[in-house]
């Protein structure tokens, strides 16, 4: 049914209890560790209907069949566990720092390889892909907002054999869907822009191959890198306004942006074209950035992203960043305030760093 329907109703009318006499339109909370015998769930590990909800509503948003985690990192964990030992994972050197953290991890135990490529040069990634087993890549990229070539990546991967992974937390299927691109496994951190109100950590995998879903199931389930499900039936709801999230977020970045381009304070503005996310690099570096982060007052200084308030960062503040990160890159979520008064405030912080 859902394949016949816009973004924007999938998102609102997925994922809830049939339409029949006294049904709650959403679905309850479900606090149970265990099951009555003879059924599918069986076990508080193996599933819960509040998790359902969301997931169902996430793999018809993506094209595939979700699977609900404790967390981001759970989700790139088990998904990473995919490869053979000692196979190769093809990686962007801009990544979001957890992800890079965890390929070095796993390396430095010989569990894995892994090869840093710029994720923009299609023909060095293409190239790279030969003796890989995986290639793990955002688009955009955090906090570069490096845009990839999805289609391209994955016919190249494919030809060699390996599976593609994409983190689509920054865009989310709302701009784009990569299952449909080629990927074969799609990963959110639902922390961010899904459940969309900064109050639950959650992570997702979501793909189209059966045989996929089933591996990944069985690993979530056996290493218990399961929702909560007060933080699943949170992200079941924030789903439900992500198109208008996403839509009021995009225009206040994109008005933001051609302000920003103009203010002598600022050396360099980066922005996709789409999304919520604009990383500025400041004319006088780092300390110019830890001014203007602590200087702002209805902008957040804080890391994570993708609420419906307005939180900026400076990134190379932890030393896990990449040092081709400029030092004075400032990351800015855009929320769904009134531009007009978040421009104020990084006007004037701004403006202080000039006098």
């Amino acid at each position: 049914m859902t394949e016949d329907l816009r973004p924007a109703t999938i998102a609102v009318t997925t994922g809830r209890p049939p339409h029949e006499p006294d049904q709650p339109l959403n679905q309850p909370i479900v606090m149970a560790s265990t099951y009555v015998a003879g059924g599918d769930l069986e076990y508080g590990r193996y599933g819960n209907p509040t998790w359902t909800a969301f997931e169902d509503t996430l793999g018809a948003l993506e094209g595939g069949r979700a699977l609900a985690f404790s967390t981001g990192m759970a989700a790139t964990t088990t998904v990473l566990d995919l490869v053979g030992h000692d196979a190769l994972v093809i990686a962007p050197a801009h990544s979001y720092t957890g992800t890079l953290l965890e390929l070095a991890d796993l390396e430095s135990r010989g569990r894995l390889r892994t090869k840093l490529v710029d994720i923009t040069d299609t023909e060095a990634v293409v190239g790279a892909v030969e003796d890989a087993a995986l290639v793990w890549f955002e688009s955009p990229t955090n906090p570069a907002l490096e845009v990839a070539d999805i289609a391209a990546i994955s016919a190249a991967a494919h030809e060699a054999g390996a599976y593609v992974v994409v983190d689509n937390t920054f865009a989310t299927p709302i701009n784009q869907r990569p299952l449909t691109m080629g990927a074969d496994i799609v990963v959110h951190s639902a922390t961010k822009y899904l459940a969309g109100h900064s109050d639950a950590l959650l992570g997702a995998a979501v793909t189209a191959n059966d045989e996929l879903y089933a591996v990944l199931k069985g690993r979530r389930d056996l290493l218990g890198a399961v929702p909560g499900t007060l933080e699943a039936w949170l992200a079941a709801r924030g789903i439900r306004t992500l198109h208008l999230r996403v839509e009021r977020a995009q225009q206040n970045a994109a008005e933001l942006v051609r302000r920003l381009l103009g203010h002598p304070a600022v050396s360099e503005v980066r922005y996709p074209g789409f999304g919520g996310i604009v990383s500025v690099v400041l004319a006088s570096g780092a300390m110019a950035a830890d001014l203007f982060t602590h200087q702002t007052r209805l902008w957040v200084h804080a890391t994570s992203l993708g609420g419906v308030e307005s939180t900026l960062e400076r990134r190379r503040r932890w030393k896990a960043e990449p040092a081709t990160i400029p030092d004075g890159l400032v990351r800015l979520s855009v929320g769904i305030e009134d531009v007009e008064d978040l421009w104020a405030d990084l006007e004037r912080a701004l403006d202080n760093l000039v006098r």
